[in-house]
């Protein structure tokens, strides 16, 4: 990629935003590099040239969203707090904040839970996997578990979050809308249901 990193900033984000609009748009299958070089008002030649393949192309867009993501988060996380849901809202404040700099990120990052072919899926499943220890390790190490009620697991919680999580990324995509805030205020909701019933009364 290193041809494509060499390009000015603004230039690579514009066909990266192009490239994340149409894969989140149509699907990895459907997605045409001629359609992606055309929203980013370039060649198909020099997206072949810049990225060899649609499919490294592809996961570069993934590898990139994540690392968007994850430096963001080890910048401007604290994580001297210990309370496992002040832990979750920040990573979530966090991540949301990094998207909205990023529009098209949360469309395609949606997309890729879904995603399908073949072609594709295995490399998307291991992306998942480290995602997730990334996760697990930012909302468990060090983390004080005494407020939790006798008996709650804390990492059944945590996958019941992920299961909320792709929830609402499910039902984003089938509405086709990305309304960030409208999501926000409902999982904040959830979670506060959440540690009503699963933290001890104080």
């Amino acid at each position: 990629m290193e041809k494509f990193e060499n390009l000015p900033d603004e230039k690579q984000n514009t066909i990266i935003d192009a490239a994340l609009k149409i894969f989140a748009t149509n699907g990895y299958k459907k997605a045409s590099i001629s359609d992606i070089a055309t929203k980013a008002g370039i060649s198909k030649a020099m997206v072949f040239h810049y990225f060899g393949t649609k499919k490294e192309l592809y996961l570069y867009l993934i590898r990139l969203c994540y690392s968007i993501i994850t430096n963001e988060i080890n910048e401007n996380f604290n994580r001297n707090i210990t309370d496992f849901f002040e832990r979750i809202t920040l990573a979530s404040d966090i991540k949301i904040a990094a998207m909205k700099k990023h529009t098209a990120i949360l469309a395609f990052l949606t997309s890729i839970y879904f995603e399908t072919d073949e072609e594709v899926r295995k490399d998307i499943e291991v992306m998942l996997a480290e995602g997730e220890e990334f996760r697990n390790h930012l909302a468990l190490d060090d983390l004080d578990t005494s407020k939790f009620k006798e008996n709650i697991d804390v990492n059944l919680v945590m996958k019941m979050l992920v299961w909320m999580a792709e929830g609402f990324s499910n039902d984003l995509n089938l509405k086709g809308e990305f309304d960030l805030d409208t999501m926000c205020k409902e999982f904040y909701k959830c979670l506060d249901l959440l540690k009503e019933n699963l933290y001890k009364t104080p």
